[in-house]
């Protein structure tokens, strides 16, 4: 777990560097990522967000329509409350829900802009593409992966 942390925490040096400062931890759901990223959290210090928690929260008395166009103000206001250069998110599943018509890789490199966020993702590197669920699903998500600072569970991407 040494070897992987230490990765992570190469890529957010490099992440301060870049216009996205975004950091995607790739494996597929169950795999430790949460672990990995509080570890992460506890080295660094840095903030953590069950980002499925907060974003439901506060959607709750929100209409459907009112949902899709205040998620982005929601998670920048998240984001801001965390109070760290570097903000760790985990559990963005809410954000692939189609209902909210989002693109969540965007929406993260967005939040990414003004701060360094290390998000997990449920998926995997395949063909030089991200993923997240299986084609035909709801949620699928494939997006090239040449300009992403990534890190997988199994090696680096």
């Amino acid at each position: 777990m040494a070897e992987l942390l230490n990765k992570i925490i190469n890529k957010i040096e490099q992440a301060s560097e870049l216009y996205h400062r975004l950091v995607l931890v790739v494996a597929p759901q169950g795999s430790g990522k949460t672990e990995v990223l509080r570890n992460i959290q506890k080295n660094l210090g840095v903030a953590f967000v069950n980002i499925n928690l907060e974003v439901s929260r506060q959607l709750l008395d929100l209409t459907a329509r009112q949902q899709a166009l205040q998620l982005s103000r929601i998670m920048e206001d998240i984001l801001r409350g965390a109070e760290t250069e570097v903000v760790i998110l985990d559990n963005i599943e809410i954000l692939f829900e189609t209902s909210l018509k989002q693109d969540p890789l965007r929406l993260l490199q967005g939040l990414s802009r003004n701060r360094t966020v290390v998000a997990s993702w449920n998926g995997e590197i395949k063909d030089k593409h991200l993923t997240y669920a299986t084609p035909g699903h709801l949620e699928y998500r494939r997006y090239p992966a040449h300009e992403l600072l990534v890190v997988t569970m199994q090696s680096d991407a």
